[in-house]
């Protein structure tokens, strides 16, 4: 009997085939992709030789027997195939966000327990090579007891990106499910896993976007930017998430006497004048790591009153997946220590749905922006 473990795939897009890539380099097998269009499925499937695709997913879980499935479709489309694998017993890798919502996050969350399945969730940023060296220097003393931490980052996203789920709060789009999550995981990874406090507000300063037909893949989605967005016959679509967020937290650190002050500012559509950046502040002392989501260098302010750059470790350097591109890095690493834990074996802390449900929580209370004081009468 092969002790290889089988993989699910559900979803397409660059976050399925990355996925497949990802788990097919730790030694799992993907058995299956599922997907809602026949013709993209059996496109995919032919390029990434998987044997078995579809379009039916529980039909899928019955043919392919997974160990595991791998969700790689926008949030909104998580729930029921969630559900239906974690009572056919499999274990769940999920890209974030988990859900539309805290309250259909923790159900999961609750089921995956009930059920004794394992679970992973991939706000998977915080295994950049640079936040894991800002892991260890915080951990060290490096800054003393850290203070506050400050996450900025502009995206000068097009406002003509062809609308789709991104733009709709029930399909799971929004900044704060597809940005948020990654810096608050990013934040919790060096400071302290405990969030104490929040406040934040959002804002949809988009609008509307032109409707395009035949986008499948998020990464190439300005390639359908239309020519003309004044032709006449072009339909738009309105746009109800926020694209643009300030938040800011209080977290538990072991390395501090006092809770640790984090401000999270994104503007999704603002253009870019300096470096995006995430700095953590300490007592002697500070981190500064260029890149909204610590692509680095990573830089350090100590006794010396100077900024200078570090070298990763070489352990850390090591330690990472041999692959390109962020994003496949950090879905690869996740992947390694999910398996790992899955066959009982030694493996480094992850995020699961504990984290998922937690954050879509969170995330409800920030877009429920009910945190203002009136200050009108004052003036």
């Amino acid at each position: 009997m092969s002790n290889t473990l089988k993989v699910l795939v559900s979803g397409t897009g660059f976050a399925g085939q990355g996925h497949t890539d990802a788990f097919r380099a730790v030694g799992a097998e993907v058995v299956g992709i599922v997907g809602r269009t026949p013709s993209v499925v059996k496109q995919v499937a032919k390029k990434m030789d998987i044997p078995y695709y579809g379009t039916d997913w529980k039909q899928a879980l019955n043919d392919c027997q997974p160990d595991i499935v791998s969700i790689a479709t926008p949030g909104g489309a998580h729930y029921d195939t969630i559900i239906q694998a974690i009572e056919f017993g499999c274990h769940v890798f999920s890209d974030k966000p988990l859900t539309i919502d805290g309250d259909s996050a923790k159900t999961l969350y609750n089921l995956a327990i009930q059920k004794n399945v394992k679970t992973a969730f991939a706000s998977s940023f915080r295994y950049m090579p640079c936040i894991i060296h800002a892991k260890q220097l915080v951990a060290e003393g490096a800054i003393g007891e850290p203070t506050e931490a400050e996450f900025i980052s502009h995206f000068n996203l097009e406002r003509e990106i062809p609308f789709g789920w991104s733009h709709r709060k029930e399909d799971g789009g929004g900044r704060l499910n597809n940005n948020f999550t990654h810096m608050m995981s990013i934040a919790t990874s060096v400071i302290g896993e405990n969030i104490l406090q929040l406040i934040g507000e959002v804002r949809d300063d988009l609008g509307k976007a032109p409707i395009v037909e035949g986008v499948h893949n998020f990464k190439t989605r300005r390639d359908h930017i239309p020519k003309d967005l004044n032709d006449p016959n072009l339909k738009w679509g309105e746009s109800n998430v926020e694209w643009s967020y300030t938040v800011m937290a209080k977290l538990e650190s072991a390395f501090a006497t006092k809770p640790v002050s984090v401000l999270f500012k994104h503007g999704g559509l603002n253009p870019r004048f300096n470096e995006d950046h995430i700095v953590f502040y300490g007592t002697k002392g500070a981190i500064y790591i260029k890149g909204h989501y610590g692509m680095g260098p990573l830089y350090i302010w100590d006794a010396d009153k100077t900024w200078k750059a570090l070298p990763l470790p070489q352990a850390i350097i090591d330690d990472q997946p041999k692959v390109e591109g962020d994003t496949e890095r950090n879905w690869q690493y996740l992947a390694r220590e999910f398996t790992k834990d899955i066959k009982g074996e030694d493996f480094t802390y992850y995020q699961s749905f504990k984290e998922g449900s937690l954050y879509q929580q969170l995330i409800d209370l920030i877009r429920e922006n009910n945190n203002w004081t009136d200050v009108s009468q004052l003036q």
